[in-house]
């Protein structure tokens, strides 16, 4: 990818790598473990973002 990347593409990619994180343990312990995972988890190596 290139080096220089425009604004908008950058703000993607932010917001893709937010999305990917974890569910905060606090969360899991608040609502007694029946939230476990975020359904919007993605690893880099298995499924890749389509951005353009």
């Amino acid at each position: 990818m290139a080096r220089v990347k425009d604004t908008s593409k950058k703000n993607r990619l932010l917001k893709a790598g937010r999305r990917g994180r974890s569910v905060p343990t606090w969360v899991i312990a608040k609502t007694n473990r029946h939230v476990r995972s975020s359904p919007q988890r993605r690893s880099w190596r298995q499924r890749k973002l389509k951005l353009k």
